[in-house]
């Protein structure tokens, strides 16, 4: 480094690197992303949500609109230290959501009182423009942090967006009045987020890079976008239906695999909570049944520790079946 050879931040990554190597966890197998630099991460995130909560508490006694703006403008000025100079994770990820979430509620404020059309369509059409403002928003933080978790926000602002204009908008011009599109709209997106996400893990299959991390959060996301339109279009969600949940658990398996082949145990944490309520729904009753109820999260507690512990394994067997093809664009398995 005294040389000029390396500068501060390289040697870091290098540091870890080796030191990674040395304990055989280095690769694309872990899945490795930056949550935490340090404990300094968890507090500064604490003195920014106080000092967040307490601009919006002061720009209040002016009206809601400047109190949504002021976080705004508030998150992007700490962003610009937090972020930009110390490249500290956890902050980076609360003052993203807070700067994009503080626009759409201007938006949404600011929009709540105009007259668009007909009575009937100014509540979706506002949304619609406060989702469209955020992922404005997200471009914007994207362009000036690059903080991975960005994309996500702004592919779930999107996404919302999409199912706003098509379910309220488009739906009743084309006489779908009545007819609850919704979860097939959640599920169209869901797929356009996974596509999203592993058209980013295709550009970094050693998963080295910003993209990787990137991807993670989009994976994150997707999970749920497809899990959920089964889990209310099947009826689980109103009533535990036997059919319901075994449709969802069939699709918690399918991920499961998916998750195995791409290697992004994200999507399984991501629909987990579907998949548990989907077990107690086979096996019993919730609280009306306490043992059965601890015998449906025994069933997803040892799968979970058996994958946990096979993952590798498990992963090179499936990807033994997969076709030349699929595997040559798929991250290499490490036993």
């Amino acid at each position: 480094m005294a040389a000029g050879v390396l500068d501060a931040a390289t040697r870091e990554r290098l540091v870890l690197f080796a030191r990674d190597l040395k304990r055989g966890t280095a690769g694309a197998d872990e899945e490795q992303f930056r949550l935490l630099t340090g404990f300094n991460d968890i507090f500064a995130a604490i003195a920014i949500g106080l000092l967040l909560v307490a601009v919006a508490g002061v720009a209040a006694q002016a009206s809601q609109l400047v109190a949504a703006l002021a976080i705004a403008g508030a998150s992007w000025a700490l962003a610009e230290f937090f972020t930009r100079q110390r490249r500290m994770a956890l902050p980076s990820i609360l003052l993203l959501l807070s700067f994009v979430g503080g626009t759409l509620a201007a938006t949404l404020i600011a929009l709540s009182g105009a007259a668009i059309i007909s009575p009937g369509r100014v509540d979706t059409l506002v949304l619609v423009a406060a989702c469209l403002a955020a992922v404005g928003a997200a471009a914007l933080h994207w362009r000036r942090f690059r903080v991975p978790i960005t994309i996500a926000a702004g592919a779930a602002a999107a996404s919302l967006a999409i199912v706003g204009t098509a379910g309220g908008v488009i739906g009743p011009a084309f006489g779908l009045v009545g007819v609850d599109v919704t979860p097939a709209l959640f599920l169209i997106c869901g797929m356009g987020v996974f596509t999203l996400a592993m058209w980013y893990d295709s550009r970094d299959p050693a998963r080295v890079t910003r993209r990787s991390d990137v991807a993670f959060w989009l994976h994150l996301l997707a999970a749920p976008m497809l899990v959920h339109p089964l889990f209310t279009g099947t009826g689980l969600a109103s009533s535990s239906s036997a059919f319901g949940a075994t449709i969802t658990v069939v699709a918690f398996g399918l991920i499961t695999l998916v998750a195995l082949a791409i290697d992004r145990r994200a999507l399984i944490v991501s629909a987990l909570g579907y998949a548990i309520f989907a077990v107690q729904a086979l096996v019993g009753q919730g609280g009306q049944n306490a043992p059965v109820s601890s015998n449906g999260l025994l069933i997803i507690g040892l799968a979970l520790v058996f994958l946990s512990a096979a993952w590798r394994p498990s992963r090179a067997l499936l990807l033994r079946r997969l076709p030349q093809g699929w595997r040559a664009s798929l991250p290499h398995a490490v036993v």
